[in-house]
């Protein structure tokens, strides 16, 4: 780690670097100067360092140096220049921005780029720095406006909900940790609206990215900003604050307090919008008269657990809270919030009369009018009417597009309740098909849903049967509470039976003996209770006065602490003060030696610009002379190529003609070398010459062709030999084998015959014709096993015959000698069956 006592050096240092290219190293050396000891007061040259840091953080994209080096200058501009920390920040949002935006392809958005990663990494970065800083929070609301926006342009809502997260965690430690130093003051008027402008900002961001929970979120937060500071912020606001409630309730499906807020918002809208048309209050009226009549007529589902009719209390005074907290004094409680309360307050206030004609009839035939068979022929025109209405408003440019045909679901669903309703009345039972018939704008499976619906939050008294094709109404009375348990009517019956058969069963003493005793215990019991509660409260007290003493005992050590630290502060500042103003004389007569060598350096740029001036002249001077030539040479040069454009054309032509004469000598030549030859060939012995020469030639080939064929011959008949000496030789092997093999086998029959002894060697007579037979069988079975291993010898040429002289092995001859070469040797071999093959085979060559 290198020691720079000016920081200029360490810039040089790090400008080196740079030209070499090892930013990493550049990066270091001014990360190890921005977290020494030095860089704790701030200077001058510190923002031109802090400039060069900064965009050697985002070429490299290391974030985490980003941060630090945000921090340590935080801390060194904090009391001295906090401006320049604020320039600082916003280049390294804006490099990080231009970084991002330049890898971006129009084509093919990649948000998953690492340019996109650093630039999230930076939002969250500086927004983690600027959280707690007062005089920062100008920056912080930038900060988080361009990070919503980022969320917004690249659809990011993993990013979105993070970021709201944040925010929401900020605001929290700031009411926390009331005792900071630099806590931002949420009562100031700007420091309020800068942050109320950023939660309608998040608003506006989550409801266009269809994140309606966190947008309902969103409304909670800026709500708990408003009961931090107890302030109504301005009508602008409040007309987006009610315009997104109304989408959000909408979107969720609660129609009550979409109705509600859009009350709200017409009460902005007629109050405050003084350029409000007489057709735009007409379309808003027509808005919240249609919304309020959106609302189911019943409430929460019957045989609801009293666990789920206290989260729907809870709910319902959450959302009137949201709703009506700051419009007008008066409180309207979860229990005033209902469709019939708001239906009274639209007639009395007169909403309902600022409203259009149709959604006035609408009004009346739905709350009103009792026609049980018109009904549904005279709500469909009014809803077809109602339908088409909507559109923008002119004189109020903040709220959307208001389009009334949205509710055209909801009424239709209502005019049905009602209309079952008015059956109910007046019908036991009706036929499917004329209840279908009663409903010209719905299904009669969609009637049926809704006819599910209404039985369920016991609105109606109806079964369907789909088998005889009959709806049958009954009475809501007899369907109550009471009498929807059978087994218990039955046993309260039974339980009164029972007491008018046996009366005596009935007195105290029998149904109870030990009654008298039970209540004393009973009562003792409860005493006991009562004195332990008495006990646990005086505990409870003691504990509770214990903790305001140990909590006066803190806040007495902190005050002391307080007070050393602020001595301490004070020393600390005496300190810095003389600290500073020994800098101060050091920068002064910095200053003084910046000046004089500023000044040699203006002296030096200046005779440098006299010099480039000089030279500027000069070439210019060059330039004028340069074309001068130029322009008398053109000419010139004109001429002389006219000239050797016409020089080479004669040479040309030249050439050409030079050519053709050499072909026509050439010619000639090739003519006479004709005659030449046509003279040799028309000669008389030129023929005979002709003939002499082809039979010298011929007979020179024949010689050498019956040359290569004897030495052919020769080479054949050698082979030929070879094989003939070489299968005789695998041929008498074979056949030597063969005897010892069978002499042995007779030996070993002999011995086992002799010792047998004669009784095993008489045999049973066999008549000589039966023995002649055995004997030319065996005979025969000899020759065909000595002729069928014969073929597997068998050639090309068939086996050759053993050569003469051949001997067996015990130098005995051939049985039969030289026999079986001569020609009767042949044909006795020829005329023995099996064995004709082989002695045709062995009489080939």
């Amino acid at each position: 780690m290198a020691i720079f006592f000016n920081p200029e050096n360490a810039l040089k240092r790090a400008e080196e670097l740079i030209k070499v290219g090892q930013k990493q190293d550049a990066l270091q050396v001014l990360h190890d100067l921005i977290t020494s000891r030095s860089f704790r007061s701030w200077q001058k040259p510190h923002e031109k360092i802090m400039f060069r840091y900064v965009e050697l953080c985002v070429d490299l994209k290391m974030g985490r140096f980003a941060k630090d080096g945000l921090i340590q200058y935080r801390n060194s501009c904090q009391q001295v220049n906090l401006t320049s920390f604020e320039e600082v920040t916003k280049k390294l949002l804006r490099l990080a921005t231009e970084k991002a935006e330049q890898t971006l392809d129009k084509e093919t958005l990649d948000v998953d780029d690492p340019w996109f990663k650093f630039l999230w990494e930076t939002y969250r970065t500086v927004l983690e720095i600027l959280r707690n800083n007062s005089k920062l929070q100008a920056l912080y609301a930038i900060t988080a406006h361009k990070a919503l926006q980022f969320c917004k342009q690249y659809k990011r809502p993993t990013e979105f909900r993070r970021l709201c997260e944040t925010m929401r965690n900020n605001l929290a430690n700031l009411e926390k940790y009331r005792d900071q130093r630099d806590r931002p003051d949420l009562t100031e008027p700007e420091t309020l609206q800068l942050y109320l402008d950023t939660r309608f900002e998040q608003l506006n961001v989550a409801t266009e990215l269809g994140l309606w929970q966190e947008a309902f979120r969103s409304v909670e937060d800026i709500y708990g900003l408003m009961c931090m500071v107890k302030k109504t912020p301005k009508s602008s606001l409040l007309v987006v604050y009610y315009s997104k409630l109304t989408e959000i309730f909408w979107t969720s499906s609660s129609h009550l307090f979409h109705a509600y807020a859009w009350l709200k918002l017409f009460r902005l809208q007629k109050s405050f919008n003084k350029n409000l048309s007489q057709k735009d209050l007409q379309l808003l009226a027509s808005s919240v008269v249609l919304a309020a009549l959106s609302v189911p007529p019943f409430g929460q589902a019957h045989g609801a657990s009293r666990l789920e009719f206290e989260i729907e209390k809870g709910r319902n005074s959450r959302m009137a809270n949201i709703i009506g907290f700051n419009l007008e004094p008066k409180h309207e409680g979860g229990d005033t919030l209902s469709r019939e309360s708001l239906l009274q307050e639209l007639v009395s206030s007169g909403v309902l009369s600022c409203a259009t004609q149709e959604v006035k009839d609408l009004y009346h035939q739905l709350e009103h009018e009792f026609q049980p068979l018109d009904f549904g022929s005279n709500t469909k025109p009014l809803l077809d009417r109602i339908s088409k209405l909507g559109g923008k408003l002119s004189a109020a440019p903040s709220l959307p597009e208001v389009h009334l045909s949205q509710y055209v679901p909801s009424l239709e669903k209502l005019a049905t309740l009602r209309l079952l309703q008015h059956v109910s009345k007046m019908y036991q039972t009706m036929k499917i098909e004329f209840l279908a018939q009663l409903v010209p704008f719905l299904d009669f499976s969609d009637v049926e849903k809704i006819l599910v619906d209404a039985v369920k939050h016991n609105f109606v008294a109806m079964k369907v049967d789909h088998v005889k094709g009959f709806v049958t109404f009954g009475n809501l009375g007899i369907e109550s509470d009471e009498l929807r348990d059978p087994l218990t009517v039955f046993a309260e019956t039974m339980n009164k039976v029972r007491a008018m058969l046996f009366p005596a069963s009935s007195k105290r003493g029998d149904v109870a003996p030990n009654l008298e005793e039970t209540v004393e215990k009973e009562h003792k019991r409860l005493l006991a209770r009562q004195s332990i509660i008495e006990k646990r409260k005086e505990e409870q007290e003691r504990q509770q006065l214990e903790m305001e003493h140990e909590e006066e005992m803190r806040k007495l050590n902190l005050r002391m602490q307080t007070e050393v630290a602020e001595q301490k502060r004070l020393a600390s500042e005496v300190e810095d003060r003389r600290r500073q103003r020994i800098l101060r004389e050091i920068e002064v007569r910095e200053l003084e030696k910046a000046q004089a060598l500023l000044e040699n350096t203006e002296r030096r740029w200046t005779n440098r610009e006299e010099r480039e001036r000089k030279l500027l002249k000069l070439a210019k001077t060059m330039d004028y002379l340069e074309r001068a030539k130029r322009e008398e040479s053109t000419p010139l040069i004109e001429a002389a190529y006219q000239q050797r454009l016409v020089e080479e054309i004669e040479s040309h032509e030249r050439e050409q003609q030079r050519e053709v004469d050499l072909s026509r000598e050439r010619h000639e030549s090739d003519l006479k070398e004709k005659r030449r030859v046509t003279r040799m060939l028309s000669s008389e012995s030129f023929g005979e010459n002709m003939e002499i020469f082809q039979n010298r030639v011929i007979r020179l080939r024949e010689a050498e062709f019956e040359r290569q064929k004897s030495l052919k011959e020769e080479h054949l008949q050698a082979r030929k030999q070879e094989r003939d000496v070489k299968r005789k030789r695998i041929y008498y092997s074979k056949c030597e084998e063969e005897r010892i093999r069978k002499l042995q086998e007779e030996e070993e029959a002999r011995k086992q015959r002799d010792a047998a002894g004669p009784s095993q060697s008489s045999a049973k007579y066999i008549p000589k014709f039966r023995l002649s037979q055995a004997t030319e069988v065996s005979g025969s079975a000899d020759d065909h096993q000595w002729g069928s291993r014969r073929p597997q010898h068998s050639g090309r040429g068939n086996a050759a015959p053993l050569v003469e002289g051949d001997q067996l092995g015990d130098g005995g001859e051939r049985p039969g000698g030289d026999s079986w070469r001569s020609e009767e040797g042949r044909y006795s071999f020829r005329s023995s069956g099996p064995r004709s093959s082989f002695s045709s085979r062995t009489s080939q060559p």
